[in-house]
Protein backbone atom coordinates (compact mmCIF):
# COMPACT_ATOMS: atom_id res chain seq x y z
CA UNK A 1 0.00 0.00 0.00
CA UNK A 2 1.10 3.91 -0.96
CA UNK A 3 0.49 6.41 1.38
CA UNK A 4 0.50 9.50 -0.47
CA UNK A 5 1.55 12.98 2.19
CA UNK A 6 0.68 16.16 1.18
CA UNK A 7 3.21 18.29 3.00
CA UNK A 8 0.96 21.50 4.38
CA UNK A 9 3.58 22.30 7.53
CA UNK A 10 5.33 25.50 5.63
CA UNK A 11 5.07 28.84 6.96
CA UNK A 12 4.25 30.71 3.85
CA UNK A 13 6.78 33.80 4.80
CA UNK A 14 7.17 34.86 1.32
CA UNK A 15 3.54 34.89 0.32
CA UNK A 16 2.11 37.32 3.15
CA UNK A 17 0.22 35.22 4.69
CA UNK A 18 -1.13 31.91 4.80
CA UNK A 19 -1.17 31.39 1.23
CA UNK A 20 -2.54 27.87 1.77
CA UNK A 21 -5.95 29.46 2.18
CA UNK A 22 -5.88 32.07 -0.61
CA UNK A 23 -8.12 31.72 -3.33
CA UNK A 24 -7.23 30.44 -7.18
CA UNK A 25 -8.75 32.59 -9.74
CA UNK A 26 -11.52 30.39 -9.66
CA UNK A 27 -11.98 30.73 -6.00
CA UNK A 28 -10.98 26.98 -4.69
CA UNK A 29 -8.08 27.73 -1.87
CA UNK A 30 -4.76 26.53 -2.78
CA UNK A 31 -4.54 23.81 -0.28
CA UNK A 32 -8.05 22.02 -1.91
CA UNK A 33 -7.06 22.16 -5.65
CA UNK A 34 -3.54 20.70 -4.59
CA UNK A 35 -5.16 17.69 -2.78
CA UNK A 36 -7.67 17.08 -5.24
CA UNK A 37 -5.15 15.10 -7.07
CA UNK A 38 -4.21 12.52 -4.00
CA UNK A 39 -7.79 12.43 -2.88
CA UNK A 40 -8.31 10.91 -6.59
CA UNK A 41 -6.09 7.84 -6.51
CA UNK A 42 -7.35 6.27 -3.98
CA UNK A 43 -4.47 5.62 -1.82
CA UNK A 44 -4.71 6.80 1.90
CA UNK A 45 -3.65 10.41 1.91
CA UNK A 46 -2.01 12.06 5.04
CA UNK A 47 -1.68 15.88 5.23
CA UNK A 48 0.95 16.90 7.43
CA UNK A 49 0.56 19.92 9.09
CA UNK A 50 2.76 22.34 11.92
CA UNK A 51 1.23 23.04 15.15
CA UNK A 52 -0.98 26.35 15.60
CA UNK A 53 -2.13 25.92 12.05
CA UNK A 54 -5.86 25.45 12.96
CA UNK A 55 -7.37 27.18 9.42
CA UNK A 56 -5.59 24.44 7.57
CA UNK A 57 -5.80 21.74 9.92
CA UNK A 58 -9.57 22.38 9.96
CA UNK A 59 -9.73 22.81 5.83
CA UNK A 60 -8.36 19.60 5.81
CA UNK A 61 -9.94 17.78 8.23
CA UNK A 62 -13.15 18.54 6.33
CA UNK A 63 -12.50 16.48 3.81
CA UNK A 64 -13.18 13.28 3.39
CA UNK A 65 -10.58 10.63 2.69
CA UNK A 66 -7.72 12.91 4.52
CA UNK A 67 -6.55 12.22 7.58
CA UNK A 68 -4.45 15.44 8.93
CA UNK A 69 -1.44 14.79 11.29
CA UNK A 70 0.17 17.97 13.70
CA UNK A 71 3.88 17.68 12.84
CA UNK A 72 5.32 19.11 16.54
CA UNK A 73 8.96 19.85 14.21
CA UNK A 74 7.43 21.23 11.47
CA UNK A 75 9.26 24.47 11.97
CA UNK A 76 12.49 23.10 11.50
CA UNK A 77 12.00 22.26 7.68
CA UNK A 78 10.43 20.09 5.14
CA UNK A 79 12.47 17.17 6.09
CA UNK A 80 11.19 16.95 9.56
CA UNK A 81 7.67 17.29 8.16
CA UNK A 82 8.32 13.78 5.83
CA UNK A 83 10.00 11.99 8.39
CA UNK A 84 7.12 12.77 10.69
CA UNK A 85 4.97 12.00 7.97
CA UNK A 86 6.68 8.43 7.11
CA UNK A 87 6.96 7.43 10.74
CA UNK A 88 2.94 8.04 10.72
CA UNK A 89 2.75 5.87 7.95
CA UNK A 90 5.74 3.16 8.93
CA UNK A 91 3.32 -0.15 7.29
CA UNK A 92 3.02 1.69 4.07
CA UNK A 93 5.14 -0.25 1.19
CA UNK A 94 6.14 3.25 -0.13
CA UNK A 95 5.14 7.08 -0.32
CA UNK A 96 3.74 9.81 -2.62
CA UNK A 97 5.36 13.28 -1.21
CA UNK A 98 3.28 16.12 -2.54
CA UNK A 99 3.48 19.53 -1.76
CA UNK A 100 0.61 21.43 -0.69
CA UNK A 101 1.47 24.35 -2.51
CA UNK A 102 1.32 22.89 -6.18
CA UNK A 103 -2.22 23.42 -7.07
CA UNK A 104 -1.84 22.86 -11.07
CA UNK A 105 -1.06 19.26 -10.15
CA UNK A 106 -3.34 16.51 -12.72
CA UNK A 107 -4.83 13.61 -11.26
CA UNK A 108 -3.34 11.98 -14.65
CA UNK A 109 0.12 13.10 -13.60
CA UNK A 110 0.07 11.62 -9.74
CA UNK A 111 -1.67 8.39 -11.18
CA UNK A 112 1.03 8.10 -13.48
CA UNK A 113 4.21 8.38 -10.62
CA UNK A 114 2.24 5.81 -8.75
CA UNK A 115 1.85 3.60 -11.24
CA UNK A 116 5.74 3.69 -11.82
CA UNK A 117 5.78 3.25 -8.07
CA UNK A 118 3.70 0.60 -7.72
CA UNK A 119 5.65 -1.22 -11.60
CA UNK A 120 8.48 -1.43 -9.03
CA UNK A 121 10.30 2.26 -9.15
CA UNK A 122 12.72 2.66 -6.36
CA UNK A 123 12.01 6.53 -6.73
CA UNK A 124 9.78 7.92 -9.13
CA UNK A 125 9.27 11.53 -10.19
CA UNK A 126 7.42 13.76 -13.03
CA UNK A 127 9.51 15.08 -15.63
CA UNK A 128 8.38 18.44 -17.60
CA UNK A 129 10.85 19.85 -20.01
CA UNK A 130 13.85 18.41 -18.65
CA UNK A 131 13.01 19.43 -15.10
CA UNK A 132 11.97 17.01 -12.31
CA UNK A 133 8.87 17.85 -10.27
CA UNK A 134 6.88 16.58 -7.69
CA UNK A 135 4.67 14.35 -6.55
CA UNK A 136 8.41 12.11 -5.52
CA UNK A 137 6.91 8.35 -5.24
CA UNK A 138 9.90 6.49 -2.76
CA UNK A 139 9.37 2.65 -2.41
CA UNK A 140 9.73 1.28 1.07
CA UNK A 141 12.95 0.81 0.30
CA UNK A 142 14.53 4.32 1.38
CA UNK A 143 12.05 4.04 4.67
CA UNK A 144 14.99 4.34 6.60
CA UNK A 145 16.86 7.15 4.64
CA UNK A 146 13.20 9.08 4.68
CA UNK A 147 13.22 8.79 9.06
CA UNK A 148 16.72 10.57 9.37
CA UNK A 149 15.62 13.33 7.08
CA UNK A 150 16.41 17.01 8.70
CA UNK A 151 16.22 20.87 8.12
CA UNK A 152 14.68 22.09 4.97
CA UNK A 153 15.81 19.82 2.16
CA UNK A 154 12.74 16.84 2.19
CA UNK A 155 13.39 13.80 0.03
CA UNK A 156 15.83 15.82 -2.54
CA UNK A 157 19.33 14.61 -0.54
CA UNK A 158 18.02 11.14 -1.12
CA UNK A 159 17.52 11.88 -5.28
CA UNK A 160 21.08 13.56 -5.38
CA UNK A 161 22.73 10.81 -3.39
CA UNK A 162 20.57 8.14 -6.01
CA UNK A 163 20.27 9.64 -9.37
CA UNK A 164 20.55 6.67 -10.82
CA UNK A 165 17.70 4.85 -8.56
CA UNK A 166 15.08 7.80 -10.07
CA UNK A 167 12.26 6.82 -12.43
CA UNK A 168 11.13 9.84 -15.02
CA UNK A 169 7.97 10.24 -15.65
CA UNK A 170 7.50 12.53 -18.41
CA UNK A 171 4.28 14.87 -18.17
CA UNK A 172 3.60 17.13 -21.00
CA UNK A 173 2.87 20.52 -18.43
CA UNK A 174 4.40 22.80 -15.86
CA UNK A 175 1.61 21.88 -13.53
CA UNK A 176 4.62 19.50 -12.14
CA UNK A 177 6.95 22.22 -11.77
CA UNK A 178 4.66 25.17 -10.34
CA UNK A 179 4.64 26.40 -6.57
CA UNK A 180 3.00 29.23 -5.66
CA UNK A 181 5.38 31.66 -2.85
CA UNK A 182 4.08 34.85 -3.52
CA UNK A 183 0.42 36.29 -4.82
CA UNK A 184 1.52 36.99 -8.19
CA UNK A 185 2.29 33.62 -8.65
CA UNK A 186 -1.76 32.69 -8.70
CA UNK A 187 -2.42 34.52 -11.94
CA UNK A 188 0.01 32.41 -14.06
CA UNK A 189 -1.55 30.23 -16.51
CA UNK A 190 -0.37 26.87 -16.69
CA UNK A 191 1.50 25.72 -19.44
Amino acid sequence: MVVALLLAAGASRRFGGNKLLAPLPDGRPILVAAAGPFLALGAPVLAVVRPGDDAVAELLGGIPGIRVGVCPTAEQGLGHSLAWGVAATDEADGWLVGLADMPWLRVEDAQAVLRALEGGASIAAPVHAGRQGHPVGFSARWRDALLSLTGDQGGQSILRAHPDELTRVPCDHDGVLRDVDAPADLMRSSA
